[in-house]
């Protein structure tokens, strides 16, 4: 089943070529601040004060195309607002032609059901629709490669706007990637008919695994497998990691799981049982781990309770002890009580303590007591 990942551990990783600076011949950098692109951008309402503290060298440019990116911006339904916020976030779009931005929106919108959603991305990711001309054909193709994929346009369009190098570099790097993902995917006992679902969650949930070698992959499911684990519990991992599977490595991980057996105390089944809950274990380095058990510890938890609920290793100690006193304002006590309280989001902690609120004001009914009737 791993011989598809054992026999790819003898090859090179391949090396990503780093992008190459396009530099536009016609732009020259004086030393005097351009005049015009000052005042199109006060005509626009934009804070130049932002722009000079974060982006001075923009000014200096020439030539700047300040109101015909303006213009392209509220044809596609920008407000007068919107665009001086885009601009005072980015202003190096002044210094894309209006071809250039043109190009790009009809790029955009071969993924954007419409416009409006486009100027709320561009709102957002100014950076990734402002790109480099010379990217244009690889963001074309890639766009090809993720629809061929029969990938939601949605989670397309997520991918460009959050991890815009994946679009920029050549199409065969995503391929790569890609397939390496499907085949471990395969190879752990995953179905064909959820593949498309499975890769659609993992891209949306982490953009930037694109990015990585994918020997890392290889070797970290290696290494995992090399541990014990199953090829169901390593497909669990590579779903409830989220991607995150390419952010490790096996020293790392040797050394995590080594502190976590010895800080809990539990046998290697035990510890695999854990990881399954709380895939965190895997990728917090020791000396987060250290503070989030001492954290609970000195606030009364048990270890055992913490093994039974490890994901609130997942928490930081700050929040642990915000809610700790939170739900003791509720009369709450952790200590006699199960942790899962304390899990979840900021959204699910306060559906919780909403319960235990209205558990504690709703009065106790006395089985003695008469009913009252109507008369």
């Amino acid at each position: 089943m791993f011989r598809l990942i054992a026999s790819s551990l003898c090859l090179r990783c391949q090396r990503v070529p780093a992008l190459p600076v396009i530099l536009r011949p016609c732009v020259t950098l004086s030393s005097a601040e351009n005049q015009q692109t000052v005042e199109a951008l006060y005509d626009l309402s934009v804070d130049i004060q932002k722009v000079r503290k974060l982006k001075s060298w923009v000014l200096h440019q020439s030539p700047a195309y300040t109101k015909e990116v303006a213009d392209l911006l509220k044809d596609m339904g920008a407000s007068g607002s919107v665009v001086a916020r885009i601009l005072a976030l980015h202003p190096e779009s002044i210094l894309c032609c209006p071809e250039q931005v043109e190009a790009q929106r009809e790029l955009w919108m071969s993924v954007c059901p419409n416009q409006k959603e486009l100027v709320s991305i561009i709102e957002k990711f100014p950076a990734s629709f402002f790109t480099s001309s010379s990217h244009h054909d690889n963001q074309r193709d890639n766009i090809a490669f993720f629809q061929s994929l029969n990938l939601n346009k949605r989670i397309v369009t997520k991918l460009m706007a959050s991890a815009p190098l994946s679009f920029s570099r050549p199409v065969e790097q995503n391929q790569l990637m890609v397939r390496t993902l499907q085949q471990a995917y395969t190879e752990l006992g995953g179905k064909d008919a959820n593949m498309r679902i499975w890769l659609q969650k993992l891209l949306s949930q982490n953009p930037f695994v694109l990015l990585k070698p994918p020997d890392v992959l290889r070797q970290n499911l290696l290494f995992l497998r090399d541990r014990g684990f199953s090829t169901a519990e390593l497909l669990r991992l590579l779903s409830k990691l989220r991607g995150f599977v390419t952010e490790l490595n096996p020293d790392n991980m040797r050394r995590t799981l080594a502190f976590s057996q010895d800080a809990m105390g539990c046998s290697e089944e035990d510890l695999r049982d854990i990881v399954l809950s709380c895939p965190a274990l895997l990728y917090y380095p020791e000396e987060i781990l250290s503070e989030r058990f001492n954290g609970l510890l000195s606030v009364g938890v048990s270890m055992s309770q913490i093994t039974e609920t490890p994901t609130v290793l997942e928490l930081t100690t700050q929040i642990i002890i915000y809610r700790l006193q939170r739900l003791r304002s509720y009369g709450y006590d952790v200590r006699t009580g199960s942790l899962q309280v304390l899990n979840g989001t900021k959204k699910d902690f306060e559906v919780s303590c909403g319960r235990l609120q209205i558990r504690r004001e709703r009065p106790l009914f006395n089985p003695v007591a008469p009913l009252r009737g109507d008369d």
